[in-house]
């Protein structure tokens, strides 16, 4: 696959904190790849540099083999989207699409043509004479994506584009974007700080955690294989426990011994166990390899999500059936359900589920919406 984009010892600096850490990146043809993390991370930082909107005070920003570091923005062959779409409230559907081709001079004929195009490919056929300020969100974002793809850009950048619209819409439209990507074939980036967005949506997800990169991988590896207790944290739910590698294959933690996939770790090796809530099964306390008592029961329609007492650490269970609070159960879990990693900076600050409730959860939700906001203005006072 053709790299488009590379990030080369990227670091950036505001009021002299640093965004960015000495960041590299490769971004591919036809690829759909998520920047993924909270607030403060510099997901954001990394599309502007992208974009051209924000230069790097170290390394550098390669695009199909030329350094673009100084080339501004309107020479770029990226477009960006929104996550306000910034559409012409004065202009109806058809001459917000038409701007860009209509600023080069591009002939009549031709840009009704592409404008049709790309109404078809956004599922807006019949909205042209509309005016932009009587659409809903989603199919506001449709004409600002429209817009952005109508010059044929190789790389478009969508900056939380799904942030504005409600829970339905948004799944949507995360299909919409998987499918328009699909049909032009340019590389789309795409940032958010929804972890289902990112796993739902892209070939390649970026893990970042002040200004670092964390892990990239596909989907699968970055669920199934985090490589710290950051990204399995962030990325779903996990219990994370100390361990000790006691041979390859063999693990202790919780104060028992547990057959496990993992190998190539040092003898006696301290290191951080990943369990995900729905690898563990739920049986009778004679039976568990580990036995504890249930302390919280939340029905979510599909499954039940239940916090258990294991020996002081709040495990997190998700499962079909129903153990009511109070009871002593045991606990099974399979070799393949146990993945092992090496200690870092993150060991210790995630996976116990002493504090959780769903009003915690919402309130963090709440709190990562305002920092977004306050991120966002200061972005515009250095300059957006």
């Amino acid at each position: 696959m053709k790299k488009i984009i590379e990030l080369k010892n990227i670091t950036k600096s505001f009021d002299g904190q640093v965004v960015l850490d000495n960041i590299n990146l490769d971004i591919y043809d036809n690829e759909f790849l998520t920047l993924l993390g909270p607030s403060g991370c510099g997901k954001t930082t990394t599309l502007r540099l992208i974009a051209g909107f924000e230069s790097p005070d170290v390394g550098d920003i390669i695009f199909l083999g030329e350094n673009i570091n100084n080339v501004p923005p309107y020479k770029r062959n990226v477009n960006t989207v929104f996550q306000r779409y910034a559409l012409f409230p004065h202009l109806n559907v058809f001459e917000n699409v038409a701007f860009p081709l209509r600023e080069k001079r591009v002939p009549k004929a031709e840009i009704e043509s592409r404008v049709n195009e790309m109404l078809t490919l956004v599922a807006l056929n019949g909205f042209e004479k509309r005016s932009v300020t009587s659409l809903s969100g989603g199919q506001q974002q449709r004409v600002a994506i429209a817009r952005a793809l109508i010059s044929s850009p190789r790389v478009l950048l969508l900056d939380e584009p799904l942030a504005a619209l409600d829970l339905k819409l948004r799944k949507d439209m995360q299909s919409e974007l998987k499918k328009i990507q699909k049909a032009t074939g340019i590389t789309f980036v795409f940032v958010t700080h929804d972890q289902e967005e990112a796993l739902s949506m892209s070939d390649t997800v970026v893990v970042m955690s002040e200004g670092r990169i964390q892990q990239i991988g596909t989907p699968v590896d970055i669920y199934n294989e985090p490589e710290n207790a950051f990204v399995a944290d962030f990325i779903g739910e996990s219990n994370i426990l100390d361990g000790i590698m006691l041979a390859d294959r063999k693990v202790s933690f919780s104060g028992h011994v547990f057959d496990c996939v993992d190998f190539g770790f040092e003898k006696r090796q301290p290191v951080d166990v990943v369990i995900r809530p729905e690898d563990v099964d739920i049986v009778s306390e004679e039976k568990g390899m580990l036995k504890g008592v249930v302390t919280s029961v939340t029905f979510l329609g599909v499954h039940y999500e239940i916090i258990v007492d294991i020996n002081g650490f709040k495990w997190m269970i998700q499962t079909t059936d129903f153990v009511d609070v109070d009871e002593h159960i045991g606990l099974y879990i399979e070799p393949d359900a146990i993945h092992i990693m090496r200690k870092s900076q993150y060991s210790g600050m995630y996976g116990d589920y002493s504090s959780f409730s769903m009003e915690m959860d919402e309130i963090g939700v709440l709190e990562e919406e305002v920092m977004e906001e306050v991120l966002e203005e200061a972005e515009v006072e250095h300059g957006e």
